[in-house]
């Protein structure tokens, strides 16, 4: 019996886990639904970019948001969906600090993120280097 029991036990946390972490499920549903903004407000990359030193953006993410292994990651170009973006500046769950949206503003977020959106892509590396 200590065996049939010892397998079952993490089967069945397994399970649990499973239907926690699943898409479908009604509790994840309800998570994703709060922490999306209603929208990604028009922004000015321009006013971003100016935004970006302000708030000291550039300190981990690079002046033009390419990010270090030492820092932070890198932000663009191409950057995560202003969806994800957005509620993870104003929630961070690593060693980023909470800008919230007393500190700054939706609008200046959009600002951000459309600078980030305009930063050109590396060019490309030789074969020989990858």
């Amino acid at each position: 019996m200590k065996i049939f029991g010892a397998c079952t036990s993490p089967v069945l946390a397994a399970l649990a886990l499973a239907l926690i972490f699943s898409p479908s499920s009604t509790r994840a549903q309800n998570a994703s639904e709060v922490s999306r903004p209603s929208g990604k407000p028009s922004g000015n990359g321009e006013n971003g970019k100016k935004l970006f030193v302000k708030y000291g953006c550039y300190e981990c993410h690079g002046r033009e948001g390419q990010g270090s292994v030492m820092t932070g990651p890198r932000l663009g170009p191409n950057p995560i969906p202003f969806e994800v973006f957005a509620p993870y500046v104003r929630r961070p769950t690593r060693e980023m600090p909470p800008f919230t949206a007393k500190v700054v503003s939706d609008q200046d977020l959009a600002d951000i993120y459309a600078f980030l959106q305009s930063r050109p892509h590396p060019p490309a590396t030789s074969p020989l280097l990858k």
